[in-house]
């Protein structure tokens, strides 16, 4: 399995968290399959991204 990126990089990690809720709850509330994991990761450059593995 290999790990999907989000398309965007934010400058803080309140940011990227949000996402990551935001897939979590989405999946639920309108009925997509679900990615196993989610993460937050930080890039090298100090930004922050969201990563998910199906």
């Amino acid at each position: 399995m290999q790990w999907i990126y989000w398309g965007r990089l934010y400058e803080t990690k309140f940011q990227a968290r949000t996402l990551q809720q935001r897939l979590e709850h989405d999946a639920w509330i309108y009925g997509y399959e679900s990615p196993q994991e989610i993460e937050v990761f930080r890039s090298k450059r100090g930004k922050y991204g969201v990563r998910f593995m199906f």
